[in-house]
């Protein structure tokens, strides 16, 4: 099998999985918040934490790797408009996810808390608005490098 195609092949799954999990965590976290039910939450909390472990974060590293071993393979210039501008974008969405990731935690807790005490905290509110400020940006950005990976509108060399 033609090594390019098993990259290109291994890179479009993983980009995927990336954009469906964070799509998929995000509206079962958003879903669950507007529920207002204590459980509900608390476990959502939860399942979005080990979704991120188990899906998005060997995602990213394997986009990494693939996008960077597919520049060398089709030869494109690292100082091209194009791989700066996809460059950006994955810092941007980086920049953006690692404070949710950080915020999952906080938010599984507090949920965790709501369950004993019986009412979500402010905090929890806050935590929810940032995390939600955080992410939509991050998705947006994640599909203007889908668009740039398939139409390629500046110059790759």
């Amino acid at each position: 099998m033609d090594n390019y195609l098993l990259l290109k092949l291994i890179h479009i799954i993983s980009a995927t999985v990336l954009a469906g999990t964070g799509m998929g965590t995000a509206f079962f976290m958003f879903m669950a918040n507007r529920s207002q039910d204590i459980p509900t939450i608390a476990v959502t909390a939860r399942h979005v934490v080990i979704a991120d472990w188990i899906f998005t974060t060997p995602a990213v590293i394997i986009q990494l790797t693939t996008g960077l071993l597919l520049m060398n393979r089709l030869g494109y210039s690292y100082s091209s408009t194009w791989f700066l501008s996809v460059l950006f974008l994955f810092i941007f969405i980086g920049i953006c996810w690692l404070p949710v990731v950080y915020i999952q935690y906080k938010l599984k807790d507090a949920a965790y808390q709501a369950l004993k005490s019986g009412s979500l905290s402010d905090q929890f509110r806050r935590l929810m608005r940032v995390w939600t400020i955080l992410g939509v940006p991050a998705f947006c950005a994640v599909l203007v490098i889908f668009w740039l990976m398939v139409y390629k509108p500046l110059p790759v060399i």
